[in-house]
């Protein structure tokens, strides 16, 4: 387990101890999960020192990716999950676990930890938060599901059960092809599996066009009114909102994951995603390494 402190720490972190379960090697590099990505900015935007560690799905109580547990969390009924794989109580502040980015994210900051990023806002401009938000999360994240798990199965699986996660291979095989079943049978559900292959890239490409231009007006405007190559932002305001963890966490992802050539080559089409998480990384992550640029 490795210890970060991304940015110096302001007092009421001082006592905070958190850890952030990746389900990927507990390096300082970003993951193929555009949730953990977005839980570390998210994070390291109100300079909050964490450690990572690895853990994996069957160790969290609601089987979710990211996970954290904290030791100085008020205990909270709503917010606390019991844990099937932990002696001491959840629900003690020795002990919280939180899963779901948004959930951990909420739950933060009516604890003290997180300031709000979207108290300034208008109640349009949080209208516009949540639309990019859930553009990405609720509708891009299970195209790229589908072409990660469906079209590019076997590099997915030896992605994320590879390297000594899951052995023997045999036992890999019998894994992956319970979540590829498992998968192909929530996107039917959900819809996106219903797609044929050029209608699914179709919507997916249009997200991140419709991405691509919101970040170009920003970009205009973060250079008319400050100049310098510092970070811009989704909407456009000198400050970071909600939705820039959600859209850093993705376009990042895109970058780093290798069973997804095709989301990939669609965010390099568009300079300005690569510019934005650039931005970002140089501010707020110069300990973590940098995404291939010739990939």
């Amino acid at each position: 387990m490795s210890t970060l402190k991304p940015r110096p720490t302001s007092p009421r972190n001082l006592n905070l101890n958190l850890t952030v379960y990746r389900a990927f090697p507990a390096t300082p590099n970003h993951v193929w999960s555009p949730f953990v990505n977005k839980l570390e900015l998210r994070l390291r935007l109100d300079s909050i020192p964490y450690s990572l560690g690895v853990g994996n799905p069957r160790q969290a109580p609601r089987g979710k990716i990211p996970y954290i547990i904290t030791s100085s969390l008020p205990p909270s009924s709503s917010s606390s999950l019991p844990s099937s794989s932990s002696s001491s109580s959840p629900s003690s502040p020795e002990n919280s676990i939180l899963e779901d980015t948004t959930l951990i994210t909420q739950h933060l900051i009516k604890s003290g930890i997180l300031t709000d990023l979207n108290a300034r806002l208008s109640p349009a401009g949080r209208a516009q938060d949540l639309a990019v938000r859930s553009l990405l999360e609720d509708k891009l994240y299970f195209y790229q599901t589908r072409e990660r798990w469906v079209d590019n199965f076997h590099a997915m699986r030896e992605g994320v059960l590879g390297g000594g996660v899951v052995e023997p291979f045999a036992l890999r095989v019998i894994v992956g092809n319970l979540a590829f079943r498992g998968v192909t049978k929530m996107l039917w559900g959900q819809g996106a599996g219903r797609y044929t292959d050029e209608e699914a890239a179709g919507m997916k490409g249009e997200v991140w066009e419709g991405l691509s231009a919101l970040l170009e007006e920003s970009r205009t405007r973060r250079e008319k009114k400050q100049g310098g190559d510092g970070p811009f932002w989704v909407l456009g305001r000198d400050e970071p909102t909600e939705a820039d963890a959600t859209v850093y966490g993705f376009v990042v992802a895109a970058l780093v994951c290798d069973a997804a050539p095709e989301s990939r080559k669609i965010v390099r089409s568009y300079p300005v995603l690569v510019d934005y998480a650039r931005r970002i990384h140089e501010a707020y992550f110069s300990d973590y390494g940098m995404w291939d640029e010739k990939s």
